[in-house]
């Protein structure tokens, strides 16, 4: 299975690309690469208060092209599975104080 190492040095960034719409919460990965929906991959994610990453098992869920209709940058949405270390609820402890922002995201 294929890892992707996200970094986030921030809470804006983190924000623009958490997707807590998706079940088990997600993340947007800048990616100019071709996936496919469904397709099975791990996110090794180091969020701004952390030193050491988390490992997420998840598949595509989203995907955003090069050159999609949006400003957004091409990327895909990836869908948590296998939350065992609770990275979404963390997540959720970390952007608590933007909910109800209208910051925008890279999805939706």
């Amino acid at each position: 299975m294929e890892e992707l190492a996200l970094g986030f040095s921030d809470t804006k960034e983190l924000y623009r690309c958490y997707m807590p719409f998706l079940k088990n919460g997600g993340l947007f990965v800048r990616s100019a690469r071709h996936y496919r929906l469904g397709q099975s991959l791990a996110l090794s994610v180091t969020l701004p208060d952390a030193l050491e990453p988390i490992v997420v098992s998840g598949k595509v869920a989203w995907v955003s092209p090069l050159g999609a209709q949006s400003a957004n940058p091409a990327g895909i949405g990836v869908a948590f599975i296998d939350d065992k270390h609770g990275l979404s609820n963390r997540i959720e402890k970390l952007l608590s104080s933007m909910q109800g922002s209208i910051e925008p995201t890279y999805t939706m």
